[in-house]
């Protein structure tokens, strides 16, 4: 699945690490895929889990991660969040490439599994 990145010249710069929008051809199914939690490890450990996670989900449906066209992440801390942006940038280039979905991150008090810090939803077009 190619998609056709989207970000407005209007915007200003281009975002680092995400786009604004992902159109997909005409055709494709979409898989949406359940928020996934690895509730063991710190911040990053977690992140990686959980993303891992949700491409197996994405592999089993015959996809890869290029057809990740967005990404919903929860995380209960945004200050680690944001002291770990070099690192989980190394976790998303492990496991995606430099395939960058439409994304959002988002602060939650706290999630069902009180040991969670990350979960991460998507949905692929296949």
């Amino acid at each position: 699945m190619a998609f056709e990145i989207i970000n407005p010249d209007v915007f200003g710069a281009r975002p680092s690490g995400w786009n604004h929008g992902m159109l997909s051809n005409k055709g494709g199914r979409l898989l949406f895929v359940a928020g996934q939690i690895v509730p063991v490890g710190d911040f990053v450990t977690q992140w990686d889990g959980a993303l891992g996670r949700v491409l197996e989900v994405v592999r089993a449906a015959g996809g890869t991660p290029e057809n990740v066209g967005r990404m919903v992440v929860y995380v209960t801390d945004r200050p680690a969040y944001l002291a770990n942006l070099t690192p989980l940038g190394e976790v998303h280039r492990k496991h995606m490439g430099r395939h960058y979905p439409a994304m959002a991150v988002v602060e939650v008090k706290s999630l069902v599994d009180s040991q969670a810090l990350v979960e991460i939803e998507a949905i692929a077009v296949l």
